[in-house]
């Protein structure tokens, strides 16, 4: 029999379960959402192009500025495509923060000017900035696209100051989320404007679909397995995915790393007791299930610091001690502490 033999007589049995397809407005979002991705792409792809073009001439410019795509990396290429060979006058396009001298990047633009890779240069840089306009107007239409999937017209209450993306769209994305789903989803630590839009466009902002919020984590490939045999647990390996709601809150959880909060104080946590890439999808559950509560209550979120973290496991863990002790006979007493 056919796959599709067989999958036309569960269905006329009744034994497949829908898949989600959120509503038009979110279906043609996520359509939005997908082509900007792939746009990111084509235009990284474009870097690295340009990479290569310096390395056959032997420019080592990546060894004295960190971002090539700043400022500083910037003028110099585009300065080189339009016919500048004077390494001084290269250096000397240096923006104030780049902390190697106009020495150090004169010497580091030393190199042969062969026609080839000057005209490999050139047509990265034009696709570059070719993607870099497709963008805009991309993000004009997702603009729209949340504009006619709002639900409201409140604004979204003043949160801690953080750093905007350099991919992440021109306009007033957080607003506009806001809007669409009636909370502010970049409250949460380690989700930004850009995590918020990957997570919406692929779901909606509707998650009555999925019962509990383990239905929501199970769905994005994040909760652990359940290989079980004669009552043994043999594996609880996540099962591979690719789902683009899923990468994006593994990315997010990852950079909780530095958090200094109640979920980045867990991360570390969970990196001490278990490798680091089951930490961050254990991480990612955490931040599925505080997105499902948020977007179904409509509860924003209040995150209890790194300190109210700490303070609740150091009491678990007493507590486990103490019921262990008792169970073996004896009293935990605390040490006193000194002034």
């Amino acid at each position: 029999m056919l796959d599709c033999q067989w999958l036309q007589q569960l269905h006329g049995d009744g034994l497949l379960r829908g898949a989600l397809r959120p509503g038009d407005g979110a279906v043609a979002l996520r359509a939005f959402a997908r082509q900007r991705h792939a746009l990111l792409r084509s235009q990284a792809h474009a870097v690295q192009q340009r990479q290569e073009a310096w390395v056959q001439m032997n420019l080592q410019l990546t060894s004295v500025i960190a971002d090539v795509v700043g400022v500083t990396g910037q003028a110099i290429v585009r300065a080189i495509a339009a016919g500048e060979r004077d390494p001084c006058k290269l250096a000397a396009l240096r923006n104030c923060r780049i902390k190697a001298s106009e020495t150090d990047i004169a010497l580091a633009l030393q190199g042969n000017w062969r026609h080839e890779h000057l005209f490999a240069l050139r047509q990265a840089l034009a696709a570059f900035d070719f993607c870099g306009q497709q963008l805009t107007e991309l993000d004009a239409q997702i603009e729209a696209q949340l504009a006619r999937l709002h639900v409201s017209d409140a604004l979204p209450a003043k949160g801690r100051r953080r750093s905007v993306a350099r991919n992440a769209p021109k306009f007033d994305l957080r607003t506009r989320l806001f809007q669409m789903c009636g909370v502010d989803l970049t409250r949460v630590d380690g989700i930004d404007v850009t995590t918020a839009l990957a997570v919406v466009s692929e779901t909606g902002a509707n998650l009555s679909r999925f019962k509990t919020s383990k239905h929501f984590a199970s769905w994005l490939r994040l909760s652990p397995g359940t290989k079980i045999s004669g009552g043994k647990t043999l594996s609880g390996r996540t099962l591979p995915s690719s789902n683009r709601a899923a990468q994006a809150l593994r990315l997010a959880a990852a950079a909780l790393r530095t958090s200094q909060s109640a979920l980045g104080a867990n991360y570390r946590r969970l990196c001490s007791r278990m490798d680091k890439a089951k930490a961050v999808t254990a991480a990612a559950h955490k931040l599925a299930r505080l997105i499902y509560a948020m977007l179904t209550r409509g509860e924003e979120y209040a995150d209890q610091g790194q300190a109210y973290y700490e303070e609740r496991y150091r009491q678990r863990v007493v507590a486990n001690l103490s019921r262990r002790a008792q169970q073996l006979g004896l009293r935990l007493v605390p040490e006193p502490t000194t002034a």
